[in-house]
């Protein structure tokens, strides 16, 4: 059975993922630039998405899943955005 998120905050400039199976996953904002960048008011509104699989954050356009974040896997994004 996949893991599943049941929550999610930060602190400092860690995002931290607390798991249904009760492993909490501690990940640098570094790996996930618009969460770096994003104020901590806009961090705070995300949503649980999937039934748990990921986290959405709707205002930064960030989706993260939890099997991702399990292997080790950062912001896809990163090569698109700084072409922009």
């Amino acid at each position: 059975m996949s893991s599943l998120a049941k929550a999610a905050r930060f602190e400092g400039e860690m995002l931290w993922v607390d798991l249904l199976d009760g492993r909490t996953l501690g990940v640098p904002l570094a790996y996930f630039p618009r969460l770096l960048r994003a104020t901590p008011e806009q961090r705070a509104v995300y949503e649980i998405s999937g039934g748990g699989s990921g986290l959405h954050w709707p205002e930064l356009d960030e989706d993260i899943l939890v099997s991702g974040l399990l292997a080790g896997i950062g912001d896809q994004t990163r090569h698109h955005e700084s072409a922009a």
